[in-house]
């Protein structure tokens, strides 16, 4: 575990508070200031619209003067009660007309460009036409139709009414006219006809285009059915705005709303016109109307991020100014410990540091005096240490002797030579054989050098074995080897194969050995590892032994430990198993796999080796 320091501590703690400060001023600052901008933007965005709305009354207001003087010209009156056929009353009157709408949009020079056309048309279906911009090219079917279009559209109460018409298809869009009914000289309800006027919607635009709705905002204007009158960016032939949005509008006349259109969440803004019923919108993006609200919530990150970071440096310096004595106190005492007595100047330290210093002082004075006298007990302790470990590697050198001399007394093979000798003398050939065969098994056994020993030299003492064998048991059998040549000159542990094949014999074949019966030793490397088995189909071995052989492995137990009051002795598996590991380390010895009834197979796991040892083959010659 990654070990903690009071520096990084205090580091920590200072952080957690800059940061929850840092963060709950920046957060509700920013909250509460957002929400202020969106209200005062809404604000804005409707006094705006309130101010645009306005203007357009005014504008639509000088027309409907101009329409109130044509309404109450004799002239006109005169022109909507002469007959159908009357030529020259149609000539002198249309002559007059004409002459007045000259002079009347020439009295107000803020018309002239943004009036299109006047028109007046009579119940006897003649019409007089002013074009402003003396431009006119009519289709008489055309404009007769649209004539009939605006006498029905308009009301016979006398109230002007704005229509999205005009008697040139090309202005279609551009134009919009504002239409009227006209009652006869008598005034009274009859309907002589209607006086229109088709003004530039340009003209109009301009009064908006004075007020900032930002740079992706715009004013359009519908009408009570929900077409667009004008629209700075659509077509506005058969376009009408989204039911849904039209009624949210008229449902929050003078009020702001958020919705979707054009792919965008975009704020609206209308109000109704009193002149008609029109309905003037502004409409901005929310995006572009809360980018203040970005740039605060950009400046508070970046603000907040350089205190921080400011913070944090002064809390770095703070803390080490509370920590460098703690140190210089650490410091003192890792010196102490490697017996360096030094003490700390404690001068003009009155607080908790200075009374951890003054007792520190005075500590390191007492441990002074004492260390002194548990100096040389220590360093008699550790002689004795010294010595206990070189009596137990002298036990261990006992032990490994104590073991070499289980198998080889050194006497019995002189005496064999001298058995030899009578042999030959006698002429007994089995008696020689088994002789020399035991000889070369006890001078295999006295030699001490555990280490330079090869496959080739075990195999070859385990054939001496049985021959010795064949001649105690009376018959002959044969051991499978299936060891690859390659493997033949890799080094192993002196006296290591022999004892488990005499354990098979033991153990394995309580019945006697069988031609159904065999014994096969194999060798492999695999991992780093070299491996020697030896495999039977014996009677294996009972699962309770198998267990408690195991166990005795894991435990590293020597084979001349006793057990259940008497001594097991012997070569047996326990003191191959501590051989290997006496000679490779405690990571390498025998495995045991075994099936009580089919058999078993014990492995000898060691160490690689580079290269083989040759030198055992002479000394084994």
């Amino acid at each position: 575990m990654k070990r903690k320091t009071l520096s990084g501590q205090i580091y920590v703690y200072f952080l957690i508070v800059i940061a929850v400060s840092l963060i709950t001023v920046g957060v509700v600052s920013y909250v509460q200031s957002s929400k202020e901008l969106d209200r005062q933007a809404e604000q804005y965005m409707e006094q705006i619209v309130d101010s645009a709305a306005y203007q357009t009354d005014i504008y639509l207001q000088t027309y409907e003067l101009l329409s109130n003087s044509f309404t109450s010209n004799p002239d006109v009156r005169a022109f909507m009660e002469i007959a159908s056929d009357d030529g020259y009353g149609y000539y002198y009157y249309s002559t007059q007309i004409k002459k007045f709408a000259s002079n009347s949009v020439q009295s107000i020079a803020a018309l002239y460009k943004q009036l299109n056309m006047i028109y007046v048309v009579g119940q006897h279906r003649r019409s007089v036409i002013y074009d402003n911009q003396n431009l006119i090219f009519l289709d008489p079917a055309e404009y007769k139709t649209k004539f009939e279009y605006i006498m029905a559209n308009t009301p016979d109460d006398g109230q002007m009414v704005m229509l999205n018409v005009s008697l040139r298809s090309e202005d279609r869009g551009t134009v919009v006219t504002m239409a009227r009914k006209v009652r006869d000289s008598a005034y009274n309800d009859a309907n002589r006809g209607v006086v229109a006027i088709e003004f530039k919607l340009a003209e109009l635009a301009k009064i908006w285009q004075r007020a900032n709705v930002g740079k992706d905002g715009y004013f359009f204007i519908v009408n009570g059915k929900g077409e667009f009158i004008y629209h700075p960016a659509l077509p506005l032939k058969d376009a009408k705005l989204e039911p849904e949005l039209f009624r949210h509008m008229e449902q929050s006349e003078g009020k702001s709303v958020i919705d979707r259109y054009e792919g965008q969440d975009r704020l609206f803004v209308s109000r109704g016109s009193s002149y008609s019923d029109w309905r003037l919108v502004a409409s901005i993006p929310v995006q572009e109307l809360r980018r203040p609200a970005s740039t605060i919530r950009t400046t508070t990150l970046s603000v907040g991020l350089l205190t921080l970071i400011a913070a944090l440096w002064l809390a770095y310096r703070f803390g080490r100014s509370i920590v460098a004595p703690i140190r210089e106190l650490k410091e003192s005492m890792r010196q102490t410990e490697k017996g360096n007595w030094q003490h700390i100047d404690e001068i003009g330290r009155t607080d908790e540091i200075g009374g951890l210093i003054h007792s520190y002082n005075l500590m390191v004075t007492r441990l002074s005096e004492m260390i002194e006298k548990v100096y040389e007990a220590e360093l008699q302790q550790q002689k004795n240490a010294l010595e206990l470990g070189r009596a137990e590697l002298e036990r261990q050198r006992a032990e490994f002797q104590s073991l070499q001399l289980q198998i080889n007394p050194h006497f019995l093979y002189n005496t064999l030579e001298t058995i030899n000798c009578y042999a030959i003398v006698q002429d007994s050939y089995e008696i020689t054989e088994m002789v020399e065969a035991m000889a070369f098994m006890l001078r295999y056994s006295i030699q001490t050098n555990l280490e330079e020993i090869t496959v080739a030299n075990e195999l070859n003492h385990v054939r001496n074995y049985m021959i010795v064998l064949r001649h105690r048991i009376g018959r002959e059998f044969e051991i499978d080897v299936v060891i690859p040549p390659s493997l033949l000159l890799e080094n192993m542990v002196r006296l290591t194969l022999q004892p488990l094949i005499e354990n098979i014999f033991q153990h394995a074949f309580p019945g006697g050995f069988e031609p159904r019966h065999y014994i096969r030793i194999d060798a492999r490397k695999q991992g780093g590892l070299f491996q020697v088995s030896v495999e039977d189909n014996g009677a294996g071995i009972e699962p309770d032994r198998l267990e408690e052989l195991r166990s005795r492995l894991k435990q590293n137990r020597l084979a001349d430990e006793h057990e259940g009051g008497r001594q097991r002795g012997g070569i047996g598996l326990m003191n191959v198993h501590r051989r290997i590991q006496m000679v490779f380390g405690e990571q390498y010895g025998l495995s045991i796999e075994s099936e009580w009834g089919r058999g078993s197979r014990i492995t000898m796991t060691m160490p690689e080796t580079s290269a083989p040892a040759l030198r055992s083959i002479k000394d084994s010659a």
